[in-house]
């Protein structure tokens, strides 16, 4: 039988996660092949070079610039404070005197005889790099980064903000249905990564950053919600940086609606266990999603790669991403081979999908799903 493959959101409670840690620079690397880490192990370091500042000491002083290096009262590599004075002129026999300064603190990186400009380089700024996931260091990039790897229990969203956080597993509503509210979060929930299930509330983000959540996973998301939160909209560009208290993973996607049955379960399942959370959503080029990852889970369970490998069929689980049905999910019933003309005109591959809500069969553009892996 031929396949149809498309792509997937994986979720299943077993499998090899492996992360990459890099740095942004060459630096240096803090562990070795085979240690074991957790999730906040700072595996490398670098210092990121500071902001270079111009100082126009010849316009300040009102002479040339190769008189410049003459008046220098600090030379090349030399330690400067914020308003200390750099250079200095003296006429009249003293009375009158001409200064430049410093406008940040930093060093003296060059002096040009040609531009009469001094360049002030300001402190570097020292990054650190953590593992992200407890787990063991599989390979060291030599100045790099290293690659960390583990078992355990691994879940993507379909969107999501704010970059990498951890804490323990918290459900907080009775079912994948269940909207999740303020009245749902407590003060014992700080730290930890609250599970919801339909849909997160304004209310309850707010009351999320009152409390100190570290991250939130529910179902849907109200997109004016999201837009009042962040301060702006946010686009299509990537997300993971945005400056908020808490990361947050949606699963299904904009409004109500109800957590995949089979996501609420494993993440119940899972509740109590240190999870780390990652909201970076790129939809484009480089597809990257939100995840949810569980390390060190011992339940053997069916592998995201051999789903992935097998393509999908009757019977795969799917989520339908475009209207009239988007977001509902669904199980294939049907692929056939032939190609169907659509609304817009075009000539696509088409499925038959069974609504897991209704049970009504649907037609759909293979196109406009995505294969729920588990």
């Amino acid at each position: 039988m031929a396949h149809a493959y498309t792509p997937g959101l994986r979720v299943t409670p077993n499998t090899l996660v492996k992360k990459t840690r890099r740095l942004p620079l060459r630096g240096e690397v803090m562990v070795k092949e085979g240690d074991d880490v957790s999730h906040d192990t700072i595996v490398a370091r670098t210092d990121i070079p500071g902001d270079a500042m111009l100082v126009n000491v010849a316009n300040m002083l009102g002479i040339e610039a190769s008189d410049v290096p003459r008046y220098m009262l600090k030379q090349l590599g030399e330690k400067v404070e914020d308003g200390e004075v750099i250079a200095e002129l003296s006429s009249f026999f003293g009375l009158f005197k001409s200064r430049a300064k410093s406008d940040v603190t930093g060093v003296i990186e060059s002096i040009s005889e040609i531009t009469g400009q001094v360049t002030l380089r300001t402190a570097p700024v020292p990054v650190e790099v953590h593992a992200y996931i407890d787990g063991r260091v599989q390979e060291v990039i030599p100045e790099q980064g290293v690659v960390v790897e583990n078992k355990g229990a691994y879940i993507q969203g379909i969107f999501g903000v704010g970059g990498e956080r951890q804490g323990k597993l918290a459900i907080v509503v009775n079912g994948p249905e269940e909207p999740l509210d303020a009245d749902d979060i407590t003060p014992e929930h700080k730290g930890f990564v609250i599970v919801g299930g339909s849909l997160v509330t304004a209310q309850a983000l707010k009351r999320a950053a009152e409390v100190g959540v570290s991250a939130i996973v529910a179902g849907g998301i109200i997109d004016r919600d999201l837009v009042e939160l962040l301060g702006y909209d946010i686009g299509v560009a990537i997300t993971g940086h945005e400056d908020i208290p808490f990361s947050i993973v949606i699963t299904e996607g904009f409004g109500r609606m109800s957590m995949a049955p089979k996501t609420y379960d494993l993440l119940k399942t899972l509740e109590g266990k240190m999870a780390s959370v990652n909201g970076a959503t790129q939809i484009r080029a480089g597809v990257m999603r939100p995840e949810i990852i569980v390390p060190g889970v011992e339940d053997v369970g069916i592998e995201a790669e051999d789903l992935s490998e097998e393509g999908m069929i009757p019977g795969t689980p799917i989520r339908i991403i475009r209207e009239p049905y988007f977001g509902q999910l669904a199980e294939v019933s049907e692929l056939p081979a032939e190609l169907v003309r659509v609304e817009t005109e075009a000539k696509v591959r088409i499925l038959r999908a069974k609504l897991i809500d209704t049970g009504e069969i649907v037609t759909v553009p293979r196109a406009n799903v995505e294969i729920i892996e588990g």
